[in-house]
Order: structure tokens, then C-alpha cells, then sequence
């Protein structure tokens, strides 16, 4: 009798929240050492669904299936019981504890009569596994001496060490290199070998085609459809998530260009900052590419004020400025749209209003009083301009969709009046409609007088979405890229030290 290929069967599955139909009648079947990807836009109910399968949810109705068997999931323990992981979006590490302790808490391996922790064997186990799967990270150092890339490899290595048969791997590439991504994907290779199963979620279709044997598709909470990978194309799956065809993603602006309203000269600062001089023209979108250590977030940074300058001088609209620290950028109407949307752009817990107007509060205190009808006025204004889904200004940061929270940020620093807006990473981890929202955006927001410099490590969005473009090697720059110049080919030769024309 043939060995039933199907691991993994989820049925019907309905989730409720007060005012929100989160799923509705989802189903999805992953077959043995398979590479299943779910896909869908932000809200879609990708989330849910894997909360369900972890246990952190419980479903209002329909049914799990592990091996043709009813799985009795109803919490996280229960869940990995079935040898289910799950690889968040979101890092959940202890910062001032080692990459072994991390990887092994909870199932510490201890020695002697009173189950003293065994170090010395929790570190060389766990430098088996980084060693078998290409990681390399030392298992013995401190997480937060590790960068972000780094603590990603750890999370994916504390799922490898479960011996789990499904593995959910959620946006698990967002913050890799390429050779991060090369090492994952070498390592999801061999774990298909071993007969595990991966659930994997991604907003880069690029890594679904280069990984994945089939997709299913969500929108608006519902089954859409799966296929598989080898017989759809790119074009047909954006439909199947967005309902609609989407052929004109980009735009570039086409605002006037003017003179330079910033200009950087000599900045060091470390290692990552070396020698950066540019300057920013008005009513541009200035993009910044390089890979990963590169030092195009550092650079941002030090103008900022938020790492100490060595050297170097800043000249605002051509007078020299001494930008200590945000809050003086701020009031020149110089800020950042950070990376880490979760840690550094919002207060999760609070409501859409209180971050939206958390950098100009000044503006509604009357003596000892807030003038609520103006602070109310402003909040929907910026409710309204970027098209906030939400069921109101009150409802809290954690549960909107990754493309409404960026948008929350992004109204929080248009609220200060901005003459230039750093986007750091602008589309990071939300789906192909927010993005495209984010897109139309700024082009809006560059109409209206701003200029924008963006920073981002997908090419396609800097090629089509950039005025001119600045790359970043080790530390340097090391080209400027205009017009017809502006090319995937030009770009990688850049960043990857193939050329010092600047």
C-alpha cells in the first residue's frame, strides 16, 4: 500500500474577532517534503491561519489534520507536540542571552544530579546544527551583539534543532543578504530531503518561484485558489491576490528637480560610515542601494544625529547645520521612516491617533487642556490622505496589517510638516497592494513639495521609483546612477565593488 503523502490538512477553518471575520472557510493541504507557500495581501488572513496551526489561536470551526488523524490543537505546547514550529515574522530572542541558551530554552540539556545546565554541551550541539545548515554564527555569543541578519539565521536554527516534520517560515528572508537567503534556501533543501514540510510566506515572488512546489492564495480572509508553482506565473498570482491586474506598479515622479536642499560632506562615522559626501536636489526621490552592511542605514543615521559624527560637515538649504540629535533634524524638517516599523516607527499598543499626533502634541495644549477638536481634525486628515484601513483612529497599532502600520508611521512624520522624509526599507514585509499604495504615495508627496530619500534592498522598486540613485560599498560611496544609467546591471556591479566612479 502507497504511504499517504499528505502531512498537513487544515479544513474549513473559521476565525471571528469582534467586528473582523479574520478566516473564513480556508483550507490548505501540504503534502510531505513539500515547499507550500501561502500568499496574500496584508489582512489577507495569512497570520491567522498560521496562529491557528500554532495554537495560538483556536478556531471557531473547521478541522486539522496531521497524517489523516484529527490534530487536538488548543495551545502551543499542543501544537509542537504534533512537531509543528513556527518561524515569526517578528524576532523573539533574549538579547543578553547566548545563541545556544537561546536556541535550547525550555529544553536545556543539563548534567549531574541537581540538572545543573551543561554549557560547554549546549554550545557544542548547537554549533552542530549552525555548522550542518552553513550558519556562521558563534553559539556561545550574546544575541545583541548580533545583527539583525545574524538573529534571523538564529530563530530559523531554533526551529531546525525541534526536529520538526512543519516548519512555517514567515517573510523568513526580510532581513538576509543574498548569501543569507542562498544559505536558507540550501538548508530548506535539505530539510525537503529529510521529508520535512515548509509553509512558507512571502511578499518576494522571486524566492516563490526560486523555493516553493505550490501556492495558496488568500484575499480579503478567503480561499482563492492553490497552484502549482511550475504551471502559474507571477502576473496570474498577483491577480489571485488583488483581485484585479496590477500593470503599472511604479511611477516615477514627475515633479521638478531643483537645486540641492542637502549636502553631506566627508561624513565619517565608524566603520560603516567612511568619507560620504552627496547632495539631495529638491523634489526628488534619491535612492540608496547597497547590500547588507553596506552602511546606507548608518549613513542616515549620523545625519540624523542619532549616532555621533567623527567628522564631516551637514549644509541645510547651504547653511552649515550641527544636527545633534532627531529632534533638532526634526525641526530643520529633516525624518526618518525607520527599518524596524515594530521597535523604532510605532508604539504598537496604543491607538492609531495617539501615534499619529506623538510628535506634535505641543500643537494641541491649551494651558493646562488639549484642544481635541483640532487633534481630532488632524488625526483624520492623515486617516483620510493615506487611506488608513481601519475601523477607526482608536483602534490599536498591533492590529492593523504590516502596509496600515507603515502607513500609521509615515502620517506620524508628515504630521511634523517634513521638507525632507527618509523612507528606510518603505515596503518591507506588507504586500503587493500596500505597496502600490506606498508607491502612488510618495510620488503624491514629492507633487506636493517634499523630497524623498529612499533606502531599499529591492531593486525593482529603486530602478523604477528613483530620480537618480547612490550605491554603497563597504562603508563608501561609490556610484551615482542617472536616468538610462539606473539599470539592475549597473547597480549590482556597484554594490558588489565592480566599480568606483565617484
Amino acid at each position: 500500500m502507497e504511504e499517504n503523502k499528505v502531512l498537513l490538512q487544515m479544513k474549513n477553518v473559521s476565525k471571528t474577532f469582534p467586528g473582523v471575520k479574520a478566516l473564513n472557510g480556508v483550507h490548505i493541504e501540504v503534502e510531505k517534503g513539500e515547499v507550500h507557500a501561502l500568499l496574500g495581501e496584508n489582512g489577507a488572513g495569512k497570520s491567522t491561519l498560521i496562529k491557528v496551526l500554532g495554537g495560538i489561536y483556536i478556531c471557531d470551526e473547521g478541522e486539522i489534520f496531521i497524517d489523516e488523524k484529527i490534530a487536538n490543537i488548543h495551545d502551543v505546547s499542543s501544537s509542537e507536540s504534533y512537531g509543528i514550529s513556527i518561524i515569526h515574522q517578528e524576532l523573539c530572542l533574549a538579547p543578553n542571552m547566548t545563541v545556544a541558551e537561546n536556541i535550547l530554552l525550555g529544553r536545556e540539556l543539563v548534567k549531574g544530579p541537581f540538572s545543573v545546565v551543561d554549557h560547554d554541551e549546549s554550545e557544542k550541539y548547537v554549533a552542530s546544527i549552525l555548522d550542518k545548515y552553513g550558519m556562521d554564527i558563534d553559539a556561545g555569543a550574546q544575541i545583541k551583539e548580533l545583527s539583525i541578519a545574524q538573529q534571523q539565521m538564529v530563530e530559523i536554527a531554533k526551529a531546525l534543532s525541534k526536529n520538526s516534520r512543519i516548519i512555517v517560515m514567515d517573510e523568513p528572508t526580510s532581513s538576509l543578504s543574498d548569501k543569507g537567503t542562498k544559505k536558507l534556501f540550501k538548508a530548506i533543501e535539505s530539510l525537503k530531503k529529510e521529508g520535512v514540510s515548509i509553509i512558507y510566506i512571502s511578499h518576494r515572488m522571486e524566492e516563490l518561484f526560486a523555493i516553493a512546489d505550490k501556492v495558496t492564495v488568500l484575499r480579503d480572509s478567503e480561499y482563492i485558489g492553490t497552484k502549482l508553482i511550475k504551471e502559474t506565473t507571477q502576473a496570474e498570482l498577483i491577480k489571485m491576490m488583488v483581485g484585479r491586474e496590477l500593470k503599472e506598479m511604479f511611477s516615477k515622479p514627475e515633479g521638478e528637480v531643483r537645486d540641492a536642499i542637502l549636502e553631506v560632506k566627508n561624513l565619517n562615522q565608524g566603520n560603516k560610515v567612511r568619507d560620504i559626501s552627496f547632495a539631495l536636489r529638491e523634489g526628488e526621490i534619491l535612492g540608496l542601494y547597497g547590500l547588507v552592511g553596506s552602511g546606507r542605514t548608518e549613513t542616515m543615521r549620523a545625519i540624523l544625529g542619532i549616532d555621533r559624527l567623527e567628522s564631516g560637515k551637514i549644509f541645510y538649504r547651504g547653511k552649515e547645520v550641527n544636527i545633534k540629535n532627531p529632534k533638532q533634524a526634526m525641526d530643520l524638517g529633516i525624518v526618518l521612516v525607520p527599518e524596524d516599523r515594530k521597535l523604532q516607527g510605532a508604539v504598537l499598543g496604543q491607538s492609531i491617533r495617539y501615534n499619529i499626533t506623538l510628535c506634535i502634541l505641543e500643537r494641541f495644549m491649551k494651558w493646562f487642556s488639549t484642544d481635541s477638536e483640532f487633534e481630532k481634525n488632524t488625526v483624520q486628515n492623515y486617516f483620510n490622505r493615506l487611506r488608513i484601513k481601519a475601523y477607526s483612529e482608536e483602534q490599536k497599532v498591533v492590529n492593523l496589517s504590516g502596509g496600515n502600520q507603515q502607513k500609521v508611521i509615515i502620517a506620524k512624520w508628515l504630521a511634523t510638516n517634513p521638507k525632507i522624509l527618509i523612507l528606510d526599507e518603505p515596503t518591507r514585509g506588507i504586500d503587493v497592494g500596500a505597496k502600490k499604495e506606498i508607491y502612488t504615495l510618495m510620488n503624491e508627496l514629492v507633487k506636493s513639495g517634499l523630497t524623498i530619500i529612499m533606502i531599499s534592498s529591492e531593486l525593482a522598486e529603486v530602478i523604477n521609483m528613483s530620480t537618480r540613485v547612490l550605491t554603497m560599498y563597504n562603508g563608501q560611496l561609490n556610484g551615482e546612477l542617472i536616468g538610462d544609467e539606473i539599470s539592475q546591471e549597473n547597480i549590482l556591479t556597484n554594490v558588489t565593488g565592480g566599480s568606483r566612479n565617484v
